[in-house]
């Protein structure tokens, strides 16, 4: 009977401390902090870069004479469109047109003298043959017709040069484009072998743009790509001009260097835009975005939920089995928008907080809910003060 009594009163105190530890927990979990979580997913990121560039022209030449003489009159105005073979300058012909027809009095003389030469020789041959003349006559005549003809050639080269001389004392332009300001005005002398161009040609439609990237971010992107973690992206460009606003029209990278400035450490790459309205001009400074690569299985994570201590290394939080916040060490090299690219440290299914951070501490107990669902504001009670 009295064993009967100790195993009631055993079991009366084992089922009072049971409700007892179920209502401290109770308590505990109704004392929990309520936080919002997201749950995260692995997807391809693009490797966005914004890099410094400055436009350049597509095609380039400066306009040069190729004979000497007095500037007669320039054919353009400055800081127009011209096109290739338009004249631009004239340069004095008369001592041009006097050396053509000089070498062309010089070929008729050639010509003259050739055909007596032939006619001699010819009449000599049978002569020669029956022995009424010597042969040495006979192979003087032969070899003088032979100089003749030769002389004739060198004259008919002669005019075509004098000819090439008179048609380059018309300058023309070299490629279509716009042209700059004139450097020799009328009247000025200029030869053929000067260092300075008399006007300079830029090719402005389309345009180059070269940007500059830094080799370490060049190879670190080499480097995921050959590991398989990010694949090539778009060779599409987008332009920022100098005030601030986006360029109407996208590019497209056309090559990038084989080799780093020395001076720099930096890497060109060539990016082509058409440029119909003349918008974009040689040396203008631009900032060039673009899609370099795409990260592949990347994470991202709203920026509010991650930190960085005074290393600069990432956490975030993140909701474990037991409804406690645990700290979580990430890796976070870029931001894309308004979030941060996770590339390590968590994985698909995470519940990463986003919502509550203030209060949280490693190992506290918390109340989850979904960052999207709205809070429940209770009703003040009665006679509570507002």
């Amino acid at each position: 009977m009295l064993k009967s009594r100790l195993s009631l009163a055993a079991l009366a105190a084992l089922a009072l401390a049971g409700c007892s530890g179920d209502a401290a927990q109770d308590q505990r979990q109704k004392g929990a902090p309520e936080v919002g979580y997201v749950v995260v997913e692995t997807s391809d990121v693009p490797v966005a870069v914004e890099l410094a560039g400055r436009v350049a022209a597509f095609e380039m030449s400066e306009v040069r004479p190729q004979v000497t003489g007095l500037i007669r009159r320039r054919l353009f105005t400055e800081g127009t469109v011209v096109r290739a073979g338009q004249t631009l300058y004239e340069i004095d012909t008369r001592l041009y047109r006097a050396a053509a027809a000089e070498a062309e009095a010089n070929l008729a003389s050639a010509l003259a003298n050739a055909e007596a030469t032939r006619v001699r020789a010819e009449r000599l041959k049978p002569l020669a043959e029956a022995q009424a003349v010597s042969l040495q006559d006979y192979t003087d005549a032969q070899a003088a017709a032979r100089q003749a003809a030769a002389a004739v050639k060198q004259a008919r080269a002669q005019v075509q040069t004098a000819g090439v001389n008179l048609q380059f004392t018309r300058v023309p332009a070299p490629i279509s484009g716009r042209i700059g300001r004139s450097l020799f005005t009328v009247g000025a002398l200029v030869t053929g072998n000067q260092a300075e161009p008399l006007a300079v040609i830029q090719g402005v439609d389309p345009v180059f743009v070269d940007i500059q990237q830094s080799s370490a971010e060049l190879l670190a992107l080499r480097r995921a790509l050959a590991q398989g973690g990010a694949v090539p992206g778009s060779t599409s460009v987008a332009l920022v001009l100098e005030d601030g606003s986006e360029y109407p029209q996208r590019g497209q990278v056309q090559f990038s260097e084989v080799m780093v400035d020395a001076g720099t450490g930096t890497v060109t790459l060539r990016a082509r835009f058409a440029n119909p309205q003349g918008l974009l001009l040689p040396g203008m400074f631009v900032r060039a975005r673009f899609e370099q690569a795409v990260d592949k299985g990347a994470i991202l994570v709203p920026q509010p939920a991650l930190t960085r201590n005074a290393r600069g290394e990432a956490s975030v939080f993140v909701v474990d089995a037991g409804n406690k916040a645990a700290e979580r060490k990430v890796t976070a090299p870029r931001a894309l928008g308004t979030d941060w690219v996770v590339t390590s440290g968590l994985k698909p299914g995470d519940k990463v907080i986003v919502q509550g951070l203030a209060r949280l501490k490693p190992g506290a107990p918390i109340k989850p809910v979904p960052a999207s669902k709205p809070q429940t504001i209770a009703a003040p009670k009665p006679g509570a003060k507002g």
